[in-house]
């Protein structure tokens, strides 16, 4: 459940802090070279990228890579059940934001590493919720 909830783009504007809306430029299932169009704020700057998947196994890893944006980016989200009820998910970003000085890389970093948080601590709620509400 968790993982069909967090590779479904149609889902990331409920989870994500900054991204306001997704919008598939590739025909609906998600798959390796799917599409998608983001609009995100972040830092006070609205921005616009299109990631491509460039690996998806259900259930265990998702990649995507801007294919157009502001600068080169990778998202990747791994899924662990760790027992009966419960999923280890992983969010790592990284990329190299063009336009920054080198000394605002470490508190772009920060900033990444706290929304990380917030989204995972934010999709924790949304599926436990829904969940509670399924007993």
């Amino acid at each position: 459940m968790v993982s069909a909830y967090a590779a479904n783009p149609d889902h990331a504007p409920e989870w994500y802090v900054n991204i306001k809306s997704a919008q598939w430029q590739t025909p609906k299932p998600l798959e390796i070279g799917s599409k998608i169009a983001f609009k995100a704020h972040f830092l006070g700057k609205e921005l616009s990228y299109v990631y491509q998947i460039t690996e998806y196994i259900p259930g265990e890893r998702l990649t995507m890579k801007t294919a157009d944006g502001p600068f080169p980016m990778e998202t990747t989200y791994t899924w662990e059940t760790t027992d009966r009820n419960a999923t280890r998910m992983t969010l790592r970003n990284k990329g190299n934001p063009a336009g920054f000085s080198m000394l605002f890389a470490p508190f772009m970093s920060l900033m990444m590493k706290r929304a990380n948080s917030k989204d995972l601590k934010r999709i924790k709620h949304i599926l436990e919720k829904q969940a509670f509400n399924d007993v």
